[in-house]
C-alpha cells in the first residue's frame, strides 16, 4: 500500500510490547498510535472487513507465561473497544520461532514470484520429492529462495528441503521433526503442486548484540580469573586495558557492571577476532549440524539461492557500502580494512557523511565485531562455502521491505497467487466493469430463480384445482347412476315402452 506520494504506508515504533511486562495494562495504549495510523489509511467502511493480527516474537517468548498472558489479555480486551477491525481473541498470540521463520520464507518467495508456475525455460528450477506422497512423487517447479536473518537477539535460517532427508540417528530424526515444517500453499488440499517442506531454525543468543554481550561477559570473567591467579590488575584502568581485536584500532571502551568494570582498547584485527568468536558458535563434530549442534539438512550449494536480511544487510552496507551480491573475499578484505582503521579516522569519515544515512556511532563502534560474527555464523556455523556466490543481502526486494509480517498475513488469509491463471489484458483496465457485470449477473440469477419458483407454485395450484374439479364431477356422475338404478327398481314408477 502506498500513499498519494507513492511512498509505502509504514509506521514503526520501538521498543516492543515486551517492555511493558511489568505494566501490562499499558500495552494497548502503547500500540494505539499504530492502529490509529492504520485506521487513517484504510477506508472507514472497510474496517470491519480488514483482519487485524497482533503476533509477538522473540521479545515476548523470553517472558514468563503469566506475563505474556497479561499483555495479550489487555490487547484482547481494549482493542475491540477502540477499533472496529475484524479482530478476535485468536488474532493475538505469541508465535514460535518456527512460525516466524516460515512466515519470513513465504514473504520473500511471494515477492520473488517463486510460487508461480514455471513459464520460462531459463528460470531456475528444482526437482522436488513431494512431502507426504506414498509413491514419492517427483515434480519440477521453481527454485525457492532461502532466508538468513540476524537480529539483535537471534539468528534464523529457513530454506526448502526439496529431497527426502536421511538421519544419522533416531534422536536426530526426532529433533528434525520440530525443525521441518510441511504445509500446502495451494488452492486445493488434495493437490500437491504447492506442498513445501521447509527447514526453519532460530538461535536465541546468536544475534549481533546478544553475541557481543556473551563475548564481553566471557572477557570479564576470563580477566577476573587471570588477575586473581596471576596477581595482576589488567583491565582495571585505562592505563592497563585489555586488548580487544574485535574493536576498531585504538578505540577505548568500558564494559561490565559498575563493580566489575573492564577497560578495553581495540586492536582492529579481523582475523584474530574471527578466531576468538568461533567457540561461541558451539559447533559439534556431529554430521549435519550447525550452530549449537542443532540439526541442519544438507544444502545443495550448486543449485540454491539465499537472501540475507537485517544484520546480514547492515554489516555489508551501512559502513562497508557493499550490500547486494555477496562475495566473501571482497567482504573480508573490506572488513579487515575497516577494523584496522584508527577510531579517530572512522569518526571523521562519519562526520563527513561517508556512511549510510541511518548508520550511527553504535554501528561504527561494533561494525568490526559484527562483521566477524556475521562471517563466522555464515561460513563456520551454517557451513556456506567461501566461494558461494548466490547470497544476496538486502533491505528491499523489488522496492518492498520484506519482513516475516508479510508472510504471516499472506498465510493467515491464504491470499497467495498459486493458481496457474492466464491474466487477460482487459482484467486490469476493466476491473470495475467486470465487478459491475458480476453484480448484475447475480441480480439476474436471483430474478430467474424467483420466476422459476413462482411458476412452479402456479402450476402446482392449477394441478390441485384440476384434481378438485375432476373429483367433484365424478361424485356427481356417481349420484346420477345411483338415482337411475333406484328408479328402475321401483314398482310405483310408470314405464313407457
Amino acid at each position: 500500500m502506498r500513499d498519494k506520494h507513492r511512498k509505502p504506508v509504514v509506521m514503526k515504533i520501538k521498543p516492543g510490547i515486551s517492555e511493558y511486562a511489568s505494566t501490562p495494562d499499558k500495552a494497548s495504549d502503547y500500540i494505539s498510535p499504530l492502529l490509529s495510523f492504520a485506521a487513517q489509511h484504510i477506508p472507514k467502511n472497510k474496517h470491519q472487513e480488514t483482519p487485524l493480527y497482533i503476533l509477538c516474537t522473540a521479545g515476548m517468548r523470553v517472558l514468563p507465561e503469566s506475563q505474556q498472558e497479561a499483555l495479550l489479555e489487555d490487547l484482547r480486551t481494549d482493542i475491540p473497544v477502540n477499533f472496529n477491525f475484524l479482530f478476535s481473541d485468536s488474532h493475538v498470540e505469541v508465535i514460535s520461532g518456527k512460525q516466524e521463520g516460515v512466515y519470513a520464507w513465504i514473504g520473500i518467495n511471494f515477492v520473488l514470484g517463486r510460487f508461480n508456475h514455471v513459464e520460462d525455460e531459463h528460470e531456475a528450477v528444482v526437482e522436488v520429492q513431494v512431502p507426504g506422497s506414498d509413491q514419492q512423487e517427483t515434480l519440477v517447479r521453481k527454485r525457492t529462495a532461502g532466508v538468513l536473518d540476524m537480529g539483535g537477539v537471534s539468528t534464523q535460517i529457513a530454506y526448502e528441503v526439496p529431497k527426502t532427508v536421511s538421519f544419522a540417528s533416531p534422536q536426530q530424526e526426532e529433533i528434525a521433526k520440530n525443525l521441518l515444517a510441511e504445509f500446502n500453499l495451494g488452492c486445493d488440499a488434495h493437490r500437491t503442486e504447492h506442498v513445501y517442506r521447509v527447514y526453519v531454525s532460530t538461535f536465541l543468543g546468536f544475534g549481533g548484540n546478544a553475541a557481543r554481550q556473551r563475548y564481553e561477559e566471557n572477557l570479564i570473567s576470563t580477566t577476573q580469573i587471570q588477575n586473581k591467579l596471576l596477581g595482576q590488575h589488567q583491565g582495571e584502568s585505562a592505563d592497563s586495558p585489555i586488548l580487544d581485536p574485535c574493536l576498531p584500532a585504538d578505540l577505548q571502551d568500558e564494559v561490565g557492571p559498575q563493580d566489575q568494570r573492564v577497560h578495553l582498547r581495540g586492536t582492529g584485527d579481523f582475523d584474530r577476532c574471527r578466531l576468538l568468536l568461533q567457540p561461541f558458535l558451539n559447533r559439534t563434530n556431529d554430521t549435519n549440524t550447525s550452530l549449537n549442534g542443532v540439526y541442519q539438512p544438507p544444502i545443495d550449494f550448486t543449485n540454491s539461492q539465499f537472501y540475507g536480511f537485517s544484520e546480514f544487510y547492515y554489516c555489508t552496507e551501512d559502513v562497508l557500502r557493499m550490500g547486494g551480491d555477496y562475495n566473501s573475499t571482497k567482504y573480508s578484505n573490506a572488513a579487515k580494512s575497516y577494523c584496522a582503521t584508527q577510531w579517530k579516522t572512522l569518526k571523521e569519515r562519519f562526520d563527513r557523511g561517508l556512511y549510510a544515512s541511518h548508520a550511527d556511532q553504535h554501528r561504527l563502534k561494533y561494525q568490526c565485531f559484527k562483521s566477524a560474527w556475521m562471517y563466522e555464523v555464515l561460513h563456520s556455523g551454517f557451513a556456506f562455502p567461501a566461494a558461494y556466490e548466490n547470497l544476496r543481502t538486502a533491505l528491499l526486494v523489488y522496492d518492498k521491505e520484506v519482513q516475516w509480517t508479510l508472510g504471516a498475513i499472506l498465510y493467515r488469509t491464504r491470499f497467495l497467487p498459486l493458481r496457474d491463471i492466464q491474466q487477460e489484458s482487459l482484467k486490469g483496465s476493466h476491473s470495475h466493469w467486470q465487478h459491475s457485470f458480476s453484480f448484475m449477473n447475480n441480480h439476474y440469477l436471483f430474478l430467474a430463480c424467483f420466476l422459476v419458483v413462482a411458476l412452479s407454485i402456479l402450476l402446482y395450484l392449477l394441478r390441485l384445482r384440476r384434481i378438485h374439479n375432476r373429483s367433484t364431477l365424478l361424485r356427481g356422475a356417481s349420484a346420477s347412476v345411483q338415482w337411475l338404478e333406484e328408479g328402475l327398481a321401483s314398482p310405483d314408477l310408470p314405464v313407457t315402452l
